[in-house]
């Protein structure tokens, strides 16, 4: 009781990585368009979210490896190695790059919702200085390289996030029961299923498990603190999902309007709910923008670093210069309105590609009694998580088709 934080460990930052401004985003139209009918996919998020990103922890702790170093370890030696870490590497370093910028711009459209438009004249160009202040700051962040330091700020910023969404959701004065029978009752209203499938792909994401598989051994050492390493993955997953309900009630309250994303949902709440429903969803959406910011590069680093046998850890040169090139590119992006589309084309194929095929080996290597011991799963997540790989298997085909225009 001294301590309540002691066990808090990785969670906050896998919380916070999964809850970027695109998740908002998604949750906002998902409200407007479709009021509480679909906060049962939300739901179903969590559930699966908590079950891989466990197995990912589990993997983690008891290896004492991150997990693109326990592929590397674990995949027989030869084409199926390469290709999985060929794809590993171009779905999370190439992927975290494309998305970066609009991690950053995230946050930008929340400070904008706070007041300033933030734009500076240099040279005769139109550039975004508030891009620039949270490139800056995501690079102190992750330039100091300790790991209770990120463990910390994370925290602060989930609970900022948690609080804005919350009360905004609150503000708004949603009927119980029927948030309830939203949560609990699969509803399929015409035209939601494309929805239902976004709601669950920008909670079930790839890189969270590398970088929750990673994270984990810097907190805990020893198998016997596997207990705690769940506990803070049940939390924070749990929690993650409340702040995705709560932006998703508050846009209930616009259902049938025409809003423009995040930023347009504070716009709008405005006149009917006050002030204080502005600037809760222009703090919440700047936390979602920072985390994201930071989570992504970071990820990246550590992928990078399993990949290519790199060695060295948080304050090493090569992974210092993996997360800088993540960070620089977003940060150019951001400032300067580029739009990389054929980038992010590329890393949503691969990122779909590899969403079953991690999760898929995510199982193997689960049952592996070499790896895990008496830790592999038991039968009962077995076939909870072969269910979750046949839905992986239909995001990841309904991210591949999207780009190609097939949906």
């Amino acid at each position: 009781m001294q301590n309540p934080f002691k066990n808090i460990g990785p969670g906050a930052l896998v919380a916070a990585a999964f809850i970027g401004p695109g998740t908002v985003t998604v949750c906002t139209l998902v409200g407007i368009q479709f009021g509480f009918s679909l906060l049962w996919a939300m739901t179903l998020s969590i559930i699966a979210t908590i079950i891989l990103q466990e197995t990912a922890s589990r993997i983690g702790l008891v290896s004492q490896k991150g997990l693109s170093q326990v592929l590397r370890d674990e995949l027989p030696a030869g084409i199926l190695r390469k290709s999985v870490l060929g794809l590993v590497l171009a779905a999370i370093v190439v992927g975290n790059a494309a998305y970066e910028g609009g991690n950053i711009s995230g946050g930008v459209l929340g400070l904008q919702a706070l007041g300033s438009p933030g734009t500076l004249e240099v040279a005769g160009y139109a550039i975004n200085g508030y891009s620039l202040l949270i490139g800056a700051i995501a690079f102190i962040l992750l330039y100091i390289g300790n790991y209770k330091v990120l463990e910390k700020v994370f925290l602060l910023l989930v609970i900022l996030m948690s609080l804005s969404f919350v009360i905004t959701a609150i503000l708004t004065g949603p009927q119980l029961l029927m948030v309830l029978k939203g949560a609990l009752i699969p509803q399929f209203p015409d035209g939601s299923i494309l929805m239902i499938v976004a709601l669950v792909g920008t909670t079930v994401v790839p890189y969270n498990l590398f970088l929750h598989a990673s994270l984990v051994n810097q907190k805990w050492k020893d198998r016997s603190e596997l207990s705690a390493a769940k506990k803070d993955t049940i939390v924070a997953v749990i929690l993650g999902g409340l702040v995705s309900m709560s932006v998703i009630i508050a846009a209930a309250a616009l259902t049938g309007q025409e809003v423009d994303g995040a930023s347009g949902l504070a716009q709008s709440l405005e006149p009917l709910y006050g002030s204080a429903a502005r600037y809760c969803i222009g703090l919440g959406l700047f936390a979602a923008g920072i985390t994201s910011a930071i989570t992504a590069p970071l990820a990246a680093a550590y992928v990078a670093q399993g990949c290519l046998n790199l060695g060295g850890d948080l304050k090493s040169r090569n992974f210092r210069l993996v997360w800088m090139l993540v960070l620089v590119l977003g940060v150019g992006v951001a400032t300067f309105g580029i739009k990389p589309i054929e980038i992010i084309q590329f890393a949503q194929v691969a990122n779909g590609i590899l969403l079953p095929v991690i999760a898929g080996i995510l199982i193997w290597l689960a049952n592996r009694s070499t790896l895990l011991g008496t830790y592999q799963n038991t039968k009962l997540k077995n076939v909870i998580s072969v269910c979750i790989l046949i839905v992986t298997f239909i995001l990841g085909a309904r991210a591949i088709l999207s780009v190609f225009g097939l949906l």
